[in-house]
């Protein structure tokens, strides 16, 4: 088993930054493919950035290319997502989820760990 805890969230001003952390325990923390998603109120969760740790290969949905970046530190067994340039339209709960499979998913129904979730709020 896996836990995950998110940290990082808040309020913030349009154009501003944040870092979220999702620091990893338990058994086979060693899981090479991490993801964050995010998911509005009254929409899906959706797949933002994707990373497979072992290769060191990232992936990101178009409307967050170029402004975030997911990234991890081996030693703290936590994965990061840097947020630069918010927008009102980022404002959402981030998760950060784990999968067992190596390949690349981005469907919420395709990671077996989560998170509980951390709220990101950007005013304009």
């Amino acid at each position: 088993q896996v836990q995950l805890v998110e940290s990082g969230g808040g309020l913030v001003q349009d154009g501003d930054s944040l870092r979220l952390s999702c620091a990893a325990s338990g058994r086979s923390v060693s899981s090479p493919v991490m993801g964050w998603f995010r998911q509005a109120p009254g929409k899906e969760r959706d797949l933002v950035a994707f990373a497979n740790l072992r290769f060191g290969t990232t992936s990101y949905a178009d409307s967050v290319k170029g402004r975030f970046t997911i990234s991890r530190d081996d030693a703290k067994n936590t994965v990061y997502l840097q947020m630069n340039s918010l927008k009102p339209e980022d404002t959402a709960v981030y998760y950060c989820a784990a999968r067992k499979s190596p390949t690349y998913a981005m469907r919420w129904d395709e990671y077996d760990y989560w998170g509980q979730g951390t709220q990101v709020t950007v005013s304009s």
